[in-house]
């Protein structure tokens, strides 16, 4: 499973997203707002299972992680820097 694929599923599961599959999430579309249409309690969720899954850290409230937070695809770019 592609690193993007694995960020779908966690997002699915962190969130109990029942209706929604892997398919359904673009990559490069925003989660929160217009996009997924996820908000910040979602956000806090997301972060923990994040950090939880791929062992990386997550700066509470920076501009930097708002946009690690914008897309499924800002998700990999940034899990894949922090394993470097």
């Amino acid at each position: 499973m592609s690193l993007e694929n694995e960020i779908k599923q966690l997002i699915i599961d962190s969130l109990d997203l029942e209706d929604v599959n892997i398919d359904d999430i673009n990559a490069n579309a925003p989660l929160f707002g217009e996009g997924l249409g996820l908000d910040s309690i979602d956000a806090l969720e997301l972060g923990l299972a994040i950090k939880k899954q791929f062992d990386v850290k997550i700066e509470a409230n920076s501009e930097a992680t708002k946009l690690h937070f914008y897309s499924v695809a800002s998700l990999a770019s940034f899990v894949k820097s922090q394993r470097a």
